[in-house]
Formats: structure tokens, sequence, C-alpha cells
């Protein structure tokens, strides 16, 4: 990244600036009652108190100029270069998205609803930490932020006013972390302190009495504490930076917290931090300092032999000076330190990320890559004087553009993915939305719904009372949607769709067979348990995807079959030698009249049999229950005729034998098939044909067999029904 070749020179870009900024910002108010150009005047002060560059402190004043521009960043680069003007924008846009969301938050707090799109608090403060490292490819927007939330607060606690909670929140839980991350201690403890101060008054001032000394007498003890000790251990030969470490009030109570330790046992109220070139010198130091004070042994950590799973080493111990106060004293190398205090895990997640940490906030390993990227940005800012520089690499930045962040309506934010469109945006707030999207307002201005989305733009949904999503919306070259979620939930719609429809199918040809026959006071549900299905509706899918034939229904059923006709029959060939009445079938009081079996019954010995006289087909032999008889007598009970078995004997003697059929029900397995055919061959009959049909688990079988005598049928379905997994075994 480099500065434009027409930039304003640093040294004179400041004083240009603020003469820029002044008559626009004069008699202006900030959201929080602060005038505008104090405002700007603060932040210039704190960054350059931390080492920011003229450059950086420059733009302090162009941000809140910009929102009084009409072309905000054609007129800044026109009067200060690309460079400010990218800047300005930049920033302004962060400055709004994060007072919209406070505002949404404070609205839903007071109103005592929940936030925006049901988000926790702790939800939306992190989508907030997100947006704001999605925002940090130029260090100075961050550094601008940390500073102008800085005096925010100083503001507040200067003029008494009430704080908005979502502010102060959002500074506790947002900034002060990333100050830490990036190492800018001054403004952490302090936005820590004043943050605190506003969220829990009695406890900040019940902290602030017990530690009886006022911050400046405190930090005033402990320089002196690091003098006389760096003063004794040069005399003892020993080259070290000793560093005083005051606590402030924040970090005290979250370390009582956390471990749940009084104030007594917070040792570390006073702390020094002491910088040796090497080990051996470590401990030198700490031999030393254990001599010089009256050491507390169960306050000793020794991290150099034993470093924490994150790499920190340390040597750390507590002692007790003459007045009997208690002082952390911590010992470690240049390179340790080094590590402690810019190593991209190191410092950040001893001190604030982890389940077991006590900041409550965790770490990840893409916020620290991009932690990695800031450090670099940081270095980058404080080498830039106006000249060019050299920004992060290629691939580091690729880190600072893996997610956009987008606001709904009322300011809740939603992340995305680069490239995401409207229609995203709408199945990532609520699938409904999506489904019902019919196009999409972009700060306010109409736009197609495939159109790429940027950070920190307001998205507003345009919907439909019904309907659901095009199926162009699943075309990739349309580019109307990028999120693969998002095409999952249009594609599980239409997959709904066609099987609601499969459904209503299914439904209307299982009740149609039902009013068929005459069963319509059947309970949908328990015909489909009879069936072995859990519910109504998976019964009707099977049968409107022709998975599962009506006929099965029809046989749990047992419904009449069509009156017998010339196809219906099985004629019988009776032996030409046998006198008529010597074997078959008799019909009482007259002679060589052709009979026939039906095959709705399928009659045979020695079951009780009444004839029908057919028109042109002789005498239908039918078993004397069969349902179809039934039909065909309340029609024409005058065409009824006494019919009855020939003599057994002759029948035997000829091996005649007669087709029946057995309906079995069973829970399908393997190796079924196989056992019910073993049983019929055991009992010498012979199968024909076999029917088979599986659905869920649940097998329906029909075996026609050729049997001589139906008595013996008794004894075969007996041993069916003791088959493994059969459930019934029946004679059709």
């Amino acid at each position: 990244m480099t500065a434009p070749a027409d930039a304003a020179p640093a040294a004179d870009a400041l004083a240009r600036a603020r003469a820029f900024a002044e008559p626009l910002l004069a008699n202006a108010l900030l959201d929080t009652a602060e005038n505008m150009l104090a405002h700007a005047d603060a932040v210039a002060a704190i960054l350059r108190s931390i080492g920011g560059s003229e450059a950086m402190q420059a733009a302090s004043y162009l941000v809140y100029a910009s929102e009084h521009l009409n072309k905000p960043h054609e007129v800044i680069s026109k009067a200060f270069g690309a460079n400010f003007a990218d800047l300005a924008q930049e920033t302004s846009k962060l400055v709004r998205l994060q007072r919209m969301a406070r505002i949404a938050q404070n609205a839903a707090s007071r109103a005592g609803q929940a936030a925006p799109m049901a988000q926790t608090a702790a939800a939306q403060t992190e989508s907030v930490r997100k947006m704001l490292l999605a925002f940090s490819r130029d260090l100075r927007v961050v550094m601008l932020r940390l500073a102008s939330r800085l005096q925010t607060l100083r503001h507040f606690a200067a003029s008494k006013l009430p704080v908005p909670p979502g502010l102060a929140a959002e500074s506790l839980q947002v900034f002060a972390p990333l100050a830490n991350r990036l190492g800018v201690w001054e403004i952490k403890w302090e936005i820590e302190d004043l943050a605190f101060r506003f969220l829990e008054p009695q406890t900040y001032r019940e902290v602030a009495g017990w530690l009886d000394q006022k911050r400046s007498v405190r930090e005033a003890a402990v320089a002196q504490a690091r003098q006389q000790l760096a003063d004794e251990l040069l005399a003892q030969g020993i080259t070290a930076q000793v560093q005083g470490r005051p606590k402030h009030i924040y970090s005290i109570v979250k370390k009582m917290r956390g471990k749940s330790l009084g104030f007594a046992q917070v040792y570390d109220i006073r702390a020094l931090r002491v910088i040796v070139p090497s080990v051996p010198d470590c401990y030198a130091a700490l031999s030393w300092v254990h001599s010089r004070f009256n050491p507390i042994s169960e306050e000793f950590d020794d991290y150099i032999a034993r470093p924490k799973a994150n790499g920190y080493q340390s040597l750390h111990t507590v002692v007790r000076d003459a007045d009997g106060q208690a002082i952390e004293v911590q010992i470690r190398t240049s390179a340790m330190h080094q590590h402690s205090e810019h190593g991209v895990a190191a410092h950040w997640v001893y001190k604030e990320a982890g389940a077991k940490g006590y900041a409550g906030v965790s770490a990840s390993g893409a916020y620290e890559a991009k932690i990695a990227v800031l450090r670099q940005l940081l270095a980058w800012e404080r080498e830039l004087a106006g000249a060019a520089a050299q920004g992060p690499s290629a691939a580091d930045a690729a880190l600072l553009d893996d997610r956009i962040y987008v606001l709904t309506p009322d300011a809740a934010i939603v992340e995305l993915a680069p490239g995401a469109t409207p229609v995203d945006f709408a199945y990532s707030v609520h699938t409904t939305l999506g489904h019902r999207c019919r196009g999409a307002r972009v700060d306010g201005a109409l736009v197609p719904l495939n159109t790429p989305l940027k950070n920190g733009q307001t998205v507003d949904i345009t919907t439909a009372k019904e309907g659901g999503p095009s199926r162009d919306w699943l075309n990739l070259e349309l580019g109307f949607l990028v999120s693969h979620r998002a095409r999952a939930k249009v594609r599980a719609y239409f997959n709904a769709l066609a099987l609601d429809q499969t459904v209503a199918k299914g439904r209307e040809a299982v009740e149609k067979l039902l009013q068929r026959e005459g069963k319509t006071a059947l309970k949908l549900d328990d015909l489909a348990a009879q069936l072995g299905f859990h519910a109504a509706d998976d019964l009707f899918e099977v049968v409107g995807k022709d998975e599962f034939s009506l006929r099965n229904i029809e046989i749990l059923l047992r419904p009449p079959e069509p009156a017998p006709n010339a196809d219906d029959v099985v004629h019988l060939k009776k032996p030409r030698a046998a006198p008529s009445g010597k074997g078959g079938v008799l019909v009482v009081g007259v002679d060589s009249l052709m009979t026939q079996l039906a095959k709705c019954c399928k009659p045979a010995p020695p079951d009780l049999i009444s004839g029908f006289v057919t028109r042109g087909k002789g005498v239908s032999v039918h078993r004397a229950d069969c349902s179809n008889l039934r039909n065909m007598v309340q029609r024409s009970g005058d065409r009824v005729i006494e019919v009855q078995w020939g003599h057994s004997r002759t029948a035997q003697a000829t091996g005649q034998v007669y087709p029946v059929d057995v309906a079995i029900e069973a829970v399908d397995r393997q190796g079924l098939l196989r056992d019910i055919s073993e049983v019929f061959s055991k009992e010498k009959m012979n199968v024909i044909a076999v029917q088979t049909q599986s659905v869920k688990g649940v097998a329906w079988m029909t075996f026609t067999v050729e049997v001589a005598d139906s008595g013996r049928l008794g004894k075969v379905l007996g041993t069916l029904g003791g088959l493994a997994g059969v459930r019934a075994a029946r004679r059709r």
C-alpha cells in the first residue's frame, strides 16, 4: 500500500486539515452532544501521544469534515489526495455502522425487547468486532476509531452526561481488547476503566476505595520501586530494564471475578517487569530479588522451565517490601518479552482468550492471522511520513476480505461472504424472508437482486405476502446466490414443493380406492400403520411415487373382485375315460354340464362350494364364503345351483390338483423367501407363482400352490406363522 503522489506532505497536512475542517465542525455536535471540532482536536492529541504520524492526526479532522460535504471523496481527494479521501470515507462508514447498531440495541433495551433479529448481546458484540476487523486494511481506520472512542468516554466522564449502555459495553468488549491486541496499552487500560466505571459505578467505587490510594499515588509508588530495583540490580552486575506495571481498576475486578479471589488475595496490584539479556540473568535476578525482599512462596511460577502451551515464558514471583506491601515481579529475557508483547498468539491468548480465560472472549485462528496483518500495518504506519510504504502482502490482505458486514434496516449486523447478494442477505436473516424476497433497496436505492453487496451497506428487502423463490436463483451463471447455505434452502423449498405434490397425488389415489370400496370411515393413519408406515403422509408419498401398489391396500381390506369372465376362470380338464360324476365337480341333477373353478376364491376340496350359472360359460364354482358369490346372489339369486365335489379316491387316483393362494405378511429379512419355500417343499406342495413387495421393511407375499386337498393348508399355515418375522399367514 503506497501513498499517492499527489498527497500533501504530512507536516503541512495537519495544519491544512484543521483549517479545512474548522468552519465545518466549529458549531456542529456529535450524537453524544460533544462539539465535533473539540472531539477532532482531542483525537489528534491522543494519536500524537501514542506516536501516530501527523498524517494520521490530520485524518482525524477530515473524517468528521466528510460528514458535511456533498461529495466528500471528490473534495478531499482534490485538496489532500486520494489516500486521505479513502481513509475518511472508510472511517466515516465504520462510524455510521457502529452508531446505527448501538442505537438499535439501546432502543431495544429501553423497550424491553430482544436485539434485532433476536441476536444475543454476545453475538451482536462479536459481529461489531468482526466488522471492525473487516475495515482494518488501513490500520489508520482502527487507530482513529480507538482514539475517538477513548475521547468519547472522556467526554462523558467530564460532562457527567448519562452514557448509553450500548456504547460503554461495546467499548469494554470490542475496543479495549482490540487495543490490547495492538499493544496500545495506554488506550486499552483507560478505555477499560472508563467503560467499567459507567457500566458498574458501584463496584468501581468500591474497588477504588479498597485501593485507598489515587492512581497517581500508586503509579508514583511503582515508579519508586522500579528505580530502586534497577539501581540495585545494576550494582549486582545485572544489566536490566525495569518497567512499572500498575494495575488499573478493571484489571483488578476481572482477576477477582475470574479466579474467585478476595481483594486481599490480588497480589499484583503493584507489579514490576524486569527484562534482562539472557536466561542465566533471569535466575540471577530472581535470586537477588528473593534475597532483597520477602517472597511469598506459593505465588512463584517458573514459566521458563515449563512454558505455557502458547509458548509464553517468564518467571513470576510475588514479594513484600519493607512496608509489607505485595509486589509482583516478572523476569524475562528480551526475546521472551518480545514474544509476550508482540507475538501473534502469546499476549492475546494468555490475557483474554480460551475457555478457561477470565475475559470471556475467545480468539480464533482467523482472528490471530488478521491481527498479524494489523501489527504489520502498525509498523508501516509508524514509518509513514507521507512517502511510499509497503503494505501487507496479497496473501495477508486476502485474509481481510473473507467476510463483509452489512446492516438490516433496524441496524442488526449481518455477516456475509464476499460477493453476497441481497438474496443471500435475505436468507441469512430468515428463511421465509429469502423465499418471499422480490426486491431490494441498498442504502435507499433500488438494485437488482443479483447485485454484489459491499461492507457497510444497509439492505432493505421487499417481500411478497406469499409465494416462494425463483428457480433462476439456482442458476450459478445468473449470480443470484453466493452462499451454499442459501442455495441449499432454495433447493429444500423446491424439494418440499415436489414432495407436497407427490403426497397430494398419493392421498387422492388412496381416498378414491377407499371410496370405491365403501371404506371411507377408515382412519388414514390406522390404514398406514397396518401397512407398516409411521404416518399417512408416508403412505401417500410412496403411492404418489408409484413405489407402492394399491393392490396391497386391496389385499389388506379383502375387497370383492370383479365378476368372473372367460379370463377369470380355470378350466378343469376332466379325464375322457372318467364318467360324469366320478371325479372333479358334480352338478346335482344335471349330467355332463361344463364346470369351471372361479379364480377369485380358488376353491379346492373339501371346501364348501356353490355354483353359479354363467352366460354361455357353464357353471362357475365358488367357495361358499366367497364375497364375490354373495354379490352375484344378491343380483341374480335364481342362477345359483347346487354343486359338490366328486369322490376323493377318484381325484387322488387321477392326480388332480387345485391352485390356492396363500397370503403372508412378514418383517422383511434376508433368507425369508427361502425359509417359506422350504416349508412348501417339505409339505410336497408345488409353488407355481409368487408375488412379493417390500415397503419400509414389511414384506407382502402371495404364493400360489397346488393342492389336492385344501384341508392340508391348516398345518402349512401354522408352520409358516411360526417362522421368524412372519406376522400373519392366511389363505386368500
